[in-house]
């Protein structure tokens, strides 16, 4: 900026990282929310596996069709969006029926699709899911 008084080029200066620091924590906030993807659970049915690969009392995460399966009781499954509710990241892995988000650390109960601890809020949202002939069948009319 030249011919501006160095004053005045440092207040600009200040206010524009201060923009940029505002913009960084919205980006990162508290607020739950469903994420960057349109649609956070299926829109059309999708296969995804042989019903047998999750365990009773224990959960699998399908992590290309962004969900997460859990069988508590033989032939009872629950599937919820693998998507976290923060800021939209899928979650990584499932350990002892929680779910994990990489980015932020939100966890999830794949049981019940309750954040368990935040920075999320809000849970996981559910997905119809059955078994078709011995495979596990995810999203609308399932």
């Amino acid at each position: 900026m030249p011919g501006l008084p160095a004053a005045r080029r440092t207040v600009l200066k200040g206010a524009a990282l201060a923009g940029a620091t505002g913009l960084g924590a919205a980006a990162c906030s508290t607020d739950s929310k469903l994420g960057h993807a349109q649609t956070p659970t299926p829109t059309a049915p999708v296969e995804l596996g042989a019903a047998e690969e999750v365990p009773v009392g224990g959960a699998k995460l399908y992590r290309e069709q962004r969900v997460v399966v859990s069988c508590q009781a033989a032939g009872q499954y629950k599937a919820f969006s693998a998507q976290c509710t923060h800021a939209g990241c899928l979650l990584d892995k499932v350990e002892d029926n929680e779910g994990n988000c990489p980015c932020h650390g939100s966890r999830f109960d794949v049981t019940t699709g309750k954040a368990v601890q935040g920075p999320a809020t809000v849970p996981l949202p559910s997905v119809p899911v059955k078994v078709e002939g011995g495979r596990l069948v995810a999203g609308p009319e399932a």
